[in-house]
């Protein structure tokens, strides 16, 4: 599953031993668009090499973040884990694109127009048998 939204706050590592060896956990608050509200999910990273990935991103930083849901139950009582497998900035690979109406075209961030179809060069050839 992916979630995308800003780093609301990141609480304290945690770490300790058990019968498998040293452990580290950190938690944080994920701030989302939910339709016209925002929402907040607590959401969980393990170990020392993901401890450090959350590292290099700061409160108010936007991600966008791959997890697992898992749910147990103990003592009749249920707990749901929302653990972060990887961790990335938010629009990393998809640039933005703004429309101006007086000109009627798109234009990237930096200003350049959009290519039209017109603009395409000759199309690829295509060397599949099917």
């Amino acid at each position: 599953m992916e979630l995308e939204g800003r780093i609301a706050r990141k609480l304290n590592v945690q770490t300790g031993t058990s019968a498998r060896g040293a452990w580290a956990k950190q938690e944080f608050i994920l701030e989302y668009q939910e339709g016209n509200f925002p929402s907040q999910v607590c959401m969980n990273v393990w170990g020392d090499d993901k401890v450090k990935e959350l590292d290099k991103y700061q409160v108010g930083d936007r991600v966008r973040i791959s997890f697992n849901l898992s749910s147990r139950e103990y003592n009749g009582r249920w707990y749901t884990d929302v653990r972060a497998w990887r961790i990335e900035p938010a629009n990393a690979a998809q640039p933005e694109y703004n429309y101006s109406q007086s000109a009627g075209s798109y234009s990237t961030p930096t200003g350049a127009p959009m290519p039209s179809a017109d603009d395409m060069s000759s199309p690829v050839e295509d060397d599949l048998p099917f």
